[in-house]
């Protein structure tokens, strides 16, 4: 019979979930302003001039993560950055980096779909009650549906040489590919309206749906993640053995069987973390380090204890909006931020964005 173990409460009140919420909606506010300037934006193109002028809002291109990809790769090979949406390539490497740091810590902070997904689940919650939970062996192979996905993108960049990349960035297609995407959704058709009908409903039933199974973009997040420093790390020693942290982990991982959470699927959310009320028996941290340790009881004895460097959520949040603002900051004053192209291309190429097939 395993022995109960003597729990050290936490002395301080875990405020991790407050800090990522306000970040969560801060970055989702964020999007929605981008999102109807952009409208705007692309409204006085439509309308020829004819209502108020808006800027274009660069932040858009972070809705176009393959145009960041091909970007990267482009650059990568040329040594040059793309005129066409070099702030696509800017936000892909901010968020790149910050699963590098912080495991994949844009799914579960940054992300407005993330954030969307994510509330549906908590709505249906307390709507419903109960989640939908597949079979563990239905689970983890609808999860491969999203590495399928990213292997898919991944291959076509790869295999596309640099002058078809520039090609294709520099073509009526890779111009106004934010406009298209914007009239995906203006213009949607009677098949694209259920899929996300299907989406949005199955998210209030199964947790983080779009997420957990369909997103490249998080799946590749997640493989960066890998080598990231941080982990969730357990201290066996003061766990309680009390399983809270299993629930409470919207990727379902056993985190209670784990001394530190090595999956692609942790999104540094720190919700299990929060929940977990034995002292440092659960934290989000950077590898142990040996530290000298004085043993009074021997004169002049000294021996090695390893001890773990956590990271704080206000910590997390502070990575992530250094290397948010600094390197959009950076790209601005160098000039790789807006893309290059004149209002009289723009007043000629938006309208018909719909009429240009890649």
């Amino acid at each position: 019979m395993k022995q109960k173990k003597m729990m050290v409460r936490r002395t301080l009140r875990d405020r991790s979930q407050q800090i990522r919420l306000v970040v969560q909606f801060g970055f989702l506010a964020l999007n929605v302003w981008i999102g109807a300037q952009f409208i705007l934006w692309v409204n006085f193109y439509e309308s020829q001039g004819r209502s108020s002028y808006f800027e274009r809002p660069s932040g858009v291109d972070g809705w176009l993560p393959i145009a960041g990809l091909m970007s990267l790769r482009y650059s990568l090979g040329t040594g040059i950055i793309s005129r066409i949406h070099p702030s696509a390539m800017v936000l892909f490497c901010v968020f790149l980096l910050s699963s590098l740091l912080i495991k994949k810590s844009f799914c579960s902070w940054l992300c407005p779909v993330g954030t969307v997904s994510e509330y549906l689940w908590k709505i249906g919650q307390k709507l419903i009650g109960s989640s939908l939970m597949l079979p563990r062996w239905l689970d983890w192979g609808l999860r491969s549906l999203k590495y399928l996905l990213l292997a898919f993108f991944v291959f076509i960049v790869l295999t596309m040489s640099t002058e078809e990349l520039g090609g294709f960035l520099e073509s009526p297609f890779g111009i106004v590919a934010d406009v298209k995407m914007l009239n995906f959704f203006r213009h949607i058709g009677g098949v694209g309206l259920a899929v996300i009908a299907v989406l949005v409903v199955l998210s209030f039933f199964v947790q983080n749906a779009w997420c957990r199974y369909l997103c490249p973009y998080g799946a590749l997040m997640g493989l960066v993640s890998t080598v990231s420093p941080v982990k969730i790390r357990r201290d066996e020693q003061s766990c309680i053995d009390c399983g809270k942290c299993n629930k409470a982990c919207p990727s379902h991982l056993p985190v209670d069987l784990l001394v530190q959470v090595r999956s692609v699927e942790c999104t540094g959310c720190m919700e299990c973390v929060a929940v977990c009320p034995a002292e440092h028996a659960l934290q989000m941290a950077l590898p142990p380090w040996p530290q000298n340790v004085v043993d009074r009881s021997l004169p002049h004895a000294v021996h090695f204890r390893w001890q773990r460097r956590a990271l704080q959520p206000q910590v997390v949040a502070l990575v992530l909006a250094v290397l948010f603002f600094g390197l959009v900051g950076a790209a601005r004053v160098t000039g790789h931020w807006r893309t290059d192209i004149s209002r009289e291309i723009y007043m000629e190429l938006v309208p018909n964005a719909d009429r240009f097939d890649h």
